[in-house]
């Protein structure tokens, strides 16, 4: 009588390593581009909040760089916005006059290593977004 084996050979675990390997190969990159456009909404939207906010300064006081508003400060005669994103991937800064603003997130820290199509992101008084980096169409 012989009595009969169980288990895996080499081969077949040779094999399912390999499987793995190639699905990891695909899945990493993938996860880690989802994480780096995950991060870059944090800076959409903390542009979007400083830019509302200052909306309801020039409601209020009929211009956005009037120094009761919450956000605005001075540096001398410079009025300036500087600021971080609630996650702390983009630093906001913006400058201000009476009736326009310019806000600009810059990635900060990983964001700032792993966002390679992305650098500055920008928004203006007029909502037009614009961004640097090799690919400025894919930022918003």
């Amino acid at each position: 009588m012989h009595k009969k084996q169980t288990g895996f050979t080499l081969i077949e675990l040779m094999i399912v390593i390999a499987i793995v390997g190639i699905l990891a190969m695909i899945a990493l990159p993938m996860y880690s581009d989802y994480v780096t456009r995950a991060r870059r909404t944090d800076g959409q939207t903390t542009l979007f909040q400083v830019a509302q906010e200052l909306e309801r300064c020039y409601t209020q006081y009929s211009t956005y760089n009037k120094s009761g508003c919450s956000l605005v400060a001075t540096d001398g005669a410079t009025v300036i916005i500087d600021q971080s994103s609630p996650e702390g991937f983009y630093a906001i800064k913006g400058a201000l006059t009476s009736t326009t603003f310019t806000l600009t997130a810059k990635p900060q820290g990983a964001q700032k290593t792993n966002d390679t199509q992305c650098e500055d992101l920008t928004l203006t008084h007029l909502g037009v977004q614009s961004a640097t980096g090799p690919a400025p169409a894919k930022c918003w």
